[in-house]
């Protein structure tokens, strides 16, 4: 059969199947489902016995962990991590033999990362489907992830506004680990019956990784000596460039975008709200979007782009000096002009 991650326990609350093969390139959920097949699995006295799919893997190693007994428990799980998802003729022929004959006494648990098209076509991958279960941990995109933390919140006990799940849900952007500790944090921080905005933000103030939401807040307020100041306070405390620039570059293509359509006529309210942009943003937006055209902020992004070049070592300029540009710009100072390993004032 096959199964959602959210539907895997209820699933196990009716009874182990002798196999499961879940696989996916979200590795926390692929974790989460590991994790309660091996909870149910440890609370009905199974010992537990790892197999490491590499090249030269000998296939006759899974047959005869499943005919051998365990010195501690009668009951085995046997955990095959095969990131590939590709065994080969002989790992094939071994999966379906193993599916045929599957021993209620085991639970072999088949471990891989996002498997192709075609390997879900194959014969060994449909045999283990129809004498256990498949579950595929698809990423959550943008749409679903406020449904996904909304979820995730109530299953701790904990509500929240839909503002501040959108809050939530764009700092985090797809980052689902992120997601499970800040709300941990919140689960920790609140006796609130509902979070709010606000509580999100006071429950993260104090959290290095964002004060770069901070950083861009100031520089779209129009402080350049005081984002300069958190630039250098980021820095001093271990974030690293990619950081930075990932929030600074999201933040100007959407003023990019802003500026594009408020230049063809289009009401700033409405065109905020069509970016989703959130209440408590708006201010600042604005106050960006009075001083910045989509010709300044076009540029801006090409010295973002410069800037992701420095960073993967394809250009020689010192990346913290052009985020000190690209971030004292963004905050009113006269734009620059690049060189080939300097910055110079475009007055020089």
């Amino acid at each position: 059969m096959r199964l959602r991650p959210d539907q895997l326990q209820q699933n196990l609350s009716q009874g182990l199947l002798p196999l499961y093969i879940v696989s996916g390139d979200e590795s926390l959920l692929v974790q989460e489902c590991c994790d309660a097949i091996r909870l149910n699995c440890r609370k009905q006295g199974f010992s537990r016995e790892v197999l490491h799919v590499e090249t030269g893997f000998d296939w006759s190693e899974l047959l005869a962990s499943a005919a051998a007994m365990s010195l501690f428990s009668e009951r085995k799980l046997i955990e095959l991590r095969m990131p590939t998802g590709k065994p080969g003729d002989a790992g094939g022929k071994a999966l379906t033999e193993y599916a045929a004959n599957a021993s209620p006494d085991n639970v072999l648990l088949i471990i891989c990362n996002k498997l192709e098209g075609s390997s879900t076509r194959t014969k060994w991958y449909k045999n283990v489907e129809a004498a256990g279960a498949s579950i595929q941990c698809w990423p959550i995109d943008a749409k679903q992830l406020p449904r996904w933390i909304s979820n995730r919140l109530n299953s701790v006990g904990l509500k929240a506004d839909n503002e501040a799940i959108q809050m939530l849900a764009e700092r985090v952007e797809g980052n689902l680990l992120a997601a499970v500790q800040e709300i941990e944090k919140l689960r920790l921080y609140t006796n609130a019956d509902v979070i709010d905005a606000d509580t999100i933000t006071a429950a993260v103030a104090d959290n290095a990784r964002y004060d770069v939401f901070g950083l861009v807040d100031r520089a779209l307020e129009g402080d350049i000596k005081g984002s300069l100041r958190m630039l250098q306070g980021l820095k001093a405390e271990g974030t690293e460039p990619p950081v930075l620039l990932w929030a600074l570059s999201r933040e100007l293509r959407t003023l990019c975008q802003c500026a594009e359509q408020i230049e063809q006529g289009n009401g700033i309210d409405r065109v905020l709200q069509n970016q989703r942009v959130w209440d408590k943003r708006k201010a600042v937006t604005r106050n960006a979007l009075q001083r910045l055209r989509s010709k300044q902020l076009q540029q801006l992004i090409k010295i973002a782009n410069h800037i992701d070049q420095s960073v993967k070592g394809m250009r020689k300029d010192n990346s913290w000096d052009l985020l000190e540009q690209l971030v004292a710009t963004m905050a009113g100072a006269k734009l620059a002009t690049l060189t080939q390993g300097k910055t110079t004032s475009a007055s020089d």
